[in-house]
């Protein structure tokens, strides 16, 4: 074989897509998603924006602040409960929680998949939301009330498996905040760009 010297040009690497990091208000019934086989609600139906995806998740049936970025480290970093990122939740519950109820949530319930880490729970006045649609299903002979629940983990359908484990079966749960960013000021279906903050800042 004879060397002759030449070299191919390496190839350009496309320059890398600035940050950019979304909070959207999820509304009921939309998948956490931007694609679906099944013709159901996806977020692609509220954010055109290239490039983005959701960091974490947030259930079908849940509504509230979710994260969307085009970061991967951000992505990871949300989901993965060894970073504990706190993530906080109004949710309505069927029955009248009692202080044992309250008490269990905060030190950790024993779970199909191991006790819940210590969540911290507040009883709040009725946060008088934006109407949901469907409305939930009310049953006139049991009150309901309204929980603040903030945890340090995300496992599947934490919350909802939470509160039914202590005997207050959740009618609707709405994420207000992820660490530092607030759902604040939107309403479902809308979202804003907020400035992308440096990775060790969260």
């Amino acid at each position: 074989m004879v060397y002759t010297g030449y070299r191919r040009p390496a190839a350009r690497r496309a320059a890398p897509s600035a940050p950019r990091l979304l909070l959207l208000n999820k509304p009921f019934d939309v998948l956490t998603q931007f694609s679906d086989d099944q013709g159901r609600a996806t977020l692609k139906d509220y954010v055109d924006v290239p490039g983005v995806y959701a960091a974490g998740r947030l259930d079908r049936n849940s509504e509230g602040l979710l994260l969307l970025t085009n970061d991967g480290r951000l992505q990871a970093r949300i989901a993965d409960p060894r970073h504990k990122t706190a993530k906080t939740y109004w949710v309505q519950v069927e029955g009248e929680p009692d202080e044992a109820q309250v008490d269990a949530l905060r030190k950790g319930v024993d779970l199909n998949d191991g006790l819940t880490r210590p969540a911290e729970v507040a009883r709040i006045d009725d946060p008088d939301l934006w109407d949901r649609n469907p409305p939930i299903r009310f049953r006139r002979s049991i009150p309901t009330a309204w929980l603040e629940i903030t945890i340090r983990e995300g496992r599947n359908r934490q919350v909802r498996r939470m509160t039914a484990a202590v005997g207050l079966p959740t009618l609707r749960l709405v994420r207000t905040r992820i660490g530092p960013w607030s759902l604040e000021g939107l309403l479902p279906g809308q979202w804003r760009e907020v400035p992308y903050p440096p990775l060790g800042a969260q």
